[in-house]
């Protein structure tokens, strides 16, 4: 991993700590204004055309197109996000199945139709040749481009996330063995603070593939990096946890462990990077979640997935919208959470699971 190197105050040169993104949203942001500062494979040209964009049952965070007439899908999470692991490229796929097949001028009206308006063009192409600084692209050749690109199912996916679980890097590795239509990139950027400056260093990550077989050490040292069952790990980083943010912690967990004992999730806890710890309420089917609780060293919340939402507990929105006072955002960090609020969380999981939420006797 690369690493950007500083001298303290004393001159001596060390690693500086990578800062955190305040949201999913500020990388999302990021990646949808400067698509060109990612390192993609073969180096194509990008150009955004809509973002969050309606692919079937759920919302893409970027949808671009290359210069080729190549469709690109971009989706961004924090590696925190329990969809940063094997949820996410099922999402990247899904929005794939959707694709393949449709029609250009469908897609152009339909689909991509309101988000072509908001960026003042009135066609796929002309956004390409706005965009293209050196003249290059030819119309008729980029129809094609695009055509065959939908007939084929051949597009370009790419998940950027801030740092990258072990486990997704297997996952796309073992993808780009057996998968010849579509090109997988997996990309982090890296936020830093230096000086008065912030610093991004994108990196495509090579996902390696899998040896043969692994050591013994190997698989001990990927257990180990794994979510562990249950709710103990995060009950012991919580009693750690500075005092005013114990009460609501321990609200949280209780409101987990009773989904878990409904059998609506199956509950883990997963400590990471830079003594981050969260409690992670997956649905049993797929693996997905609504919401994850987070404890750091020096803060505590809650943060709800609006694209799970949008996927599996669409009728809940309003509900939950209703407590929060405004839409679900990307990455929104919770601090103050109310009754009512997880009372409207729970009926979302309820719906997740194909489930009505119980009548109080």
């Amino acid at each position: 991993m690369t690493a950007i190197w500083g001298t303290d105050a004393t001159g001596n040169w060390q690693p500086l700590a990578a800062s955190q993104y305040p949201a999913e949203q500020a990388l999302h942001d990021l990646v949808a204004e400067g698509p060109q500062m990612l390192p993609l494979s073969g180096a194509p040209r990008l150009t955004v055309l809509g973002t969050e964009v309606q692919l079937g049952t759920g919302r893409a965070d970027v949808v671009a197109v290359e210069s080729s007439g190549r469709l690109v899908v971009i989706e961004v999470k924090l590696a925190g996000n329990p969809e940063a692991r094997r949820a996410v490229v099922a999402q990247v796929f899904s929005y794939a199945a959707y694709l393949q097949g449709l029609d250009p001028d469908y897609l152009e009206s339909a689909t991509l139709g309101a988000h072509l308006t908001q960026r003042r063009v009135k066609s796929i192409v002309e956004a390409v040749r706005n965009d293209d600084q050196e003249g290059s692209v030819d119309a008729a050749s980029f129809a094609d481009g695009l055509a065959r690109s939908l007939a084929d199912g051949a597009f370009r996916l790419v998940i950027v996330l801030d740092s990258v679980p072990d486990e997704l890097v297997q996952l796309v590795g073992y993808l780009e063995v057996i998968a010849d239509k579509v090109i997988i990139d997996l990309v982090t950027v890296t936020a830093y603070e230096v000086e008065q400056s912030r610093v991004l260093v994108p990196q495509r990550i090579d996902p390696g593939r899998r040896a043969a077989e692994l050591s013994e050490a190997e698989a001990a040292a990927r257990q180990a990096n794994a979510p562990q069952p249950g709710s103990a790990d995060f009950r012991t980083a919580a009693a750690k946890a500075p005092t005013e943010h114990q009460q609501m912690l321990a609200q949280l967990i209780d409101w987990a462990e009773a989904l878990d004992a409904k059998h609506l999730i199956s509950l883990s806890s997963y400590s990471g990077k830079n003594e981050i710890t969260t409690l992670l309420p997956r649905l049993i089917r797929g693996g997905s979640g609504l919401a994850t609780i987070y404890c750091e060293p020096k803060a505590a919340y809650l943060q709800l997935w609006p694209s799970v939402f949008n996927r599996l507990a669409p009728n809940a929105i309003p509900m939950v919208e209703q407590e929060l006072g405004g839409p679900i955002r990307h990455g929104q960090r919770l601090n103050v959470i109310s009754d009512s609020l997880l009372e409207a969380l729970t009926s979302a999981y309820y719906e997740a699971n194909g489930q009505l939420t119980p009548t109080p006797s």
